[in-house]
């Protein structure tokens, strides 16, 4: 491969909670970059997937949901969706074409500078004639450069989709090495790891108020690795959600996120948790610079 056939590029990958595009960007990369949850509002910051097609490199940035913001961590989020799809070459817009469509993603679309590729996510679960319809209908509105059918968790289309991805790339040399597949750190990865497994044993039962904090991070001479992390939640009521009865769902959240965290850096790893209650957690700039979002009053 010769430098002057090299492609590289931004695709912001946008849409509401829980359309599949953390789903959708860890297939375009081919491994898990980003947590995935059933729960809207699992993504909260940019994080960005690199995903390789013949001589092209696309920067796939997975962003927040784009939602009606409440709170200070609502505008961050929200924030940090629109600034990816500013910032980028081109947009991917994820919908779930089983739910309704969400007026404020097309809203913040119709007057885009950039190139528009649309993609209709979770079609195993539509009946055709109104996978055609909404097509359509979003065809009219937004007019995109080009329309995708696929199926984030079964495969169905996601080649097709990344081909066109690496084909709309501006030329130019590579912008990481080739072996890299996201620009997260791996303490920052570690802590989305340990939030995933919060988030998918207890959405039933605990509400989007809390965030994981890096305490320590030690890599040990018997090339073993040992993380320190605080889990932060605002009441007591919370605090015990999170251990459970006798600390047993602590300790479960606990060797799940081990075991993923262990596979994400090749190495065996020691984590250990603890819960703490702070009201205002969500009122913290360090805690935001941890996580990748910009603070905004």
């Amino acid at each position: 491969m010769t430098e002057s056939l090299q492609k590289a590029g931004f695709a912001a990958v946008i849409g509401a909670p829980n359309a599949g595009k953390s789903t959708l960007v860890n297939a375009l990369v081919g491994q898990k970059v980003a947590i995935v949850s059933p729960k809207a509002q699992t993504t909260r910051a940019r994080l960005m997937g690199i995903a390789i097609q013949d001589e092209a490199q696309v920067l796939l940035v997975d962003t927040p949901g784009i939602f009606a913001p409440r709170r200070r961590l609502d505008r961050a989020m929200v924030t940090a969706a629109w600034t990816g799809a500013e910032n980028a070459d081109l947009i991917l817009l994820v919908i779930d074409a089983s739910q309704k469509v969400r007026d404020e993603v097309l809203q913040g679309l119709e007057r885009r500078e950039h190139p528009l590729f649309l993609s209709l996510n979770k079609i195993d679960l539509v009946k055709k004639p109104q996978l055609l319809a909404l097509a359509s209908d979003l065809t009219a509105r937004l007019n995109p450069d080009k329309v995708f059918m696929i199926s984030a968790t079964e495969g169905d289309g996601v080649a097709d989709l990344k081909q066109a991805l690496a084909g709309a790339m501006p030329v130019g040399p590579w912008l990481y090495p080739e072996d890299e597949v996201s620009d997260a750190t791996d303490r920052m990865i570690a802590a989305e790891l340990t939030r995933e497994q919060i988030v998918n044993r207890l959405h039933q039962e605990l509400p989007y108020a809390t965030a994981i904090e890096t305490e320590t991070w030690e890599d040990r001479a018997d090339g073993s690795t040992s993380i320190r992390q605080q889990i932060l939640v605002e009441r007591d009521s919370q605090k015990a959600i999170v251990i459970g009865k006798g600390g047993r769902r602590l300790k479960e959240i606990g060797a799940a996120a081990r075991e993923e965290i262990a596979q994400h850096l090749g190495r065996p790893v020691h984590l250990f948790l603890h819960v703490k209650v702070n009201p205002r957690w969500d009122q913290d700039r360090g805690l935001y610079r941890e996580i990748g979002l910009d603070w905004s009053d």
